[in-house]
């Protein structure tokens, strides 16, 4: 079947405004917009400035009180604890409600800020849905986050309440979460109100007089006495949620999501890019504190009328690799969204597929993959044992959907092994130089999106329009850089190759370096450091750090780099993967002292490199070689 992308792509082009009021028509507004665009409001513009609507209300109550009320909504499977539940949108609508009320009587009200602080389980969901009900702001912070790094985003985000479970869980452990919060709140100058906790049987949290309230009595309660909350009108421009991205330390990125443009965007990608149709289960296998697990978890399967999945597991280990295909067959799985990282472990373990043979996979239609870059590798493995397309896509936690893929409703194109495939409606997407000079096809570039961007990107940071504008708009005046690098070939196919800054990407979180460098730096023997990310066949890119210890230090060098390894851990968390650091006598830098991590980086990655003009000494670059091979890297 020819596909009808090119033909969709240049009806948003031709029309812009036209191509998105026509999505809009999806959406059930209390308010309908006139103005589809407005240009003068905000840092780039505004969608849908005029309309009302309320997310909770799209996502929930249309379907509960339609034809949908007995339809599976909410599946949620956790191989960890053998629990299994699935809640109907009647069921859905019960649970979201009751919950909303209890956060009003706890003082939460429109605008107010709420942290969810929680591991894969439905209450997290049912908290997001809750808040979007009654206007509050949702700040979802990964189950497990180092309390400093938790500190940081209560304070910028100021919440009234925080969501909180007892501990989450991983194979053969626990991870008590509330002393990490309560650290956490002893750290921040901002101090909640009220905290709400999920008490799990795996761990029960000790309870502050005064401050902390027991979730499962307070719902009880809410239950008993009848108490439900009712949808708020909503501007469209009034924030759903802040998600922190790219800072482990400092002042954290709070990128906002709006009401309006967030729903219709969303909407319109799950028939026409992902080809689900209502009534269908959609399983991105991702976490609920990430873009993805936002997006394509809590909002866009409901949003749609389908099923969403709560997976409390990894795609290895709880219990063996053939997890993934178990819960495929056992919901009825009709697209699977998750990273190349799961994948490549599944592999790993499983490298001819043995456990697929216990499964029958018929309800399954498309794989999808994002999060980094999927290599040739991983999917041609995946397309042979899985006998379905394999989609790579590539977005953003500022845009919240896809900006280049293979969009399989509009009918697939030709795959290109290495690419993310074409832009969507909404992304004009240029390979710009460092002039944000437009470079012919094949040629490596900073990746730019000219704006303004389309619904559902972000429309600023969390109070920090300034830092907008700084950290995205500034560098290439008139487009949204994206720190990504790459090409397009003469197709108009889109190959990203890698970050342009310091962020690295570690089994498709993103992670800054520069946090880890501040975290080694602050110990005592360390005079210097360096971190980079190296290629990793699990992980897609893996954390290295290099030490320089100060004079006179009479310590191990092995003792020393234990040290900094175990200091990430505790000052950003197991989520950085920083295994390994290496001593060396100094570092490479060009002439006015600034780091060569780039050429590190290619030397570690066993790529082609050549001496940089700038470079002070070039031994140095010799000494870094010998260091690695010593260390068999």
């Amino acid at each position: 079947m020819a596909s009808a992308y090119r033909d969709t792509y240049a009806a948003w082009q031709k029309d812009p405004q036209g191509f998105w009021a026509q999505a809009a028509r999806e959406i059930d507004w209390i308010k309908p917009p006139r103005l589809i665009f407005d240009a003068n409001a905000g840092v780039y513009g505004r969608w849908f400035p005029d309309a009302v609507c309320n997310t909770c209300y799209n996502a929930v109550d249309r379907h509960a009180l339609g034809a949908r009320a007995n339809q599976p909504a909410v599946i949620y499977d956790s191989p960890v604890t053998g629990a299994k539940r699935t809640y109907t949108f009647a069921e859905l609508l019960d649970e979201v409600s009751t919950l909303a009320a209890v956060l009003r009587d706890l003082g939460v009200g429109k605008g107010d800020r709420v942290v969810v602080y929680m591991p894969m389980v439905p209450e997290a969901l049912f908290g997001m849905l809750a808040c979007a009900r009654i206007g509050a702001v949702h700040s979802v912070v990964f189950g497990g986050f180092a309390p400093k790094e938790l500190a940081t985003r209560i304070d910028d985000a100021t919440p009234k309440l925080i969501l909180a479970a007892s501990c989450g869980l991983e194979p053969g452990r626990v991870i008590q979460y509330k002393p990490l919060l309560d650290q956490a709140i002893e750290l921040s100058r901002s101090k909640p109100g009220a905290v709400l906790m999920m008490q799990r049987p795996q761990a029960q949290a000790s309870m502050i007089a005064g401050r902390d309230h027991d979730w499962a009595q307070a719902v009880a309660k809410a239950k008993a006495a009848g108490a439900r909350a009712e949808c708020a009108p909503l501007a469209a421009t009034d924030p759903l949620y802040i998600l922190y991205t790219s800072g482990t330390t400092g002042v954290p990125k709070g990128v906002v999501r709006d009401n309006g443009g967030h729903m219709v965007a969303l909407k319109w990608s799950m028939k026409n890019f992902y080809d689900i149709d209502p009534g269908e289960v959609f399983w991105a296998a991702s976490d609920l504190g990430w873009a993805v697990g936002h997006s394509y978890i809590a909002y866009a399967p409901l949003l749609h009328g389908c099923a969403c999945v709560v997976f409390e597991g990894k795609p290895v280990g709880t219990p063996d690799a053939g997890t993934f295909w178990r819960v495929v067959e056992e919901h009825k799985i009709a697209a699977l969204f998750t990273a190349p990282t799961a994948f490549r472990a599944i592999k790993k373990e499983d490298p001819n597929a043995e456990y697929l043979k216990k499964y029958s996979l018929k309800s399954l239609r498309t794989l999808f993959l994002a999060g980094e870059r999927a290599d040739p590798d991983t999917v041609q493995w995946a397309e042979r044992i899985l006998g379905v397309p394999v989609i790579d896509h590539w977005w953003q936690t500022e845009t919240g959907w896809c900006i280049a893929g293979n969009p399989v409703g509009l009918g697939a194109l030709p795959v290109k092994y290495g690419s993310a495939t074409v832009p969507m409606p909404g992304y004009d997407v240029r390979i710009v130089d460092e002039a944000c000079a437009e470079l012919p096809n094949g040629t490596m570039g900073s990746i730019a999106i000219k704006l303004p961007l389309p619904p559902s990107c972000l429309p600023t940071l969390w109070r920090q329009d300034d830092r907008m504008r700084e950290s995205y708009l500034a560098e290439f005046p008139g487009y949204y850089k994206t720190s990504d690098a790459g090409y397009k070939d003469v197709d108009g196919y889109i190959y990203v190759m890698g970050r342009t800054d310091d962020i690295i990407n570690v089994a498709g979180h993103r992670l800054s370096t520069g946090g880890m460098e501040e975290v080694l730096s602050a110990h005592p023997d360390v005079a210097e450091c360096a971190v980079i990310g190296v290629a990793d066949a699990l992980k897609g890119e893996a954390p290295l750090g290099f030490i320089v210890l100060k004079s006179g230090v009479t310590r191990a060098r092995s003792d020393i780099e234990k040290d900094v390894v175990a200091l990430v851990r505790e000052k950003i968390g197991p989520v950085a993967a920083f295994k390994t650091a290496i001593t060396v006598a100094r570092l490479p830098k060009t002439r006015s002292g600034k780091i060569l991590r780039g050429t590190m980086k290619k030397i570690a990655d066993g790529t082609e490199w050549a001496m940089p003009a700038t470079v002070d000494d070039p031994a140095i670059f010799e000494e870094i070689g010998a260091a690695l091979k010593e260390r068999g890297i």
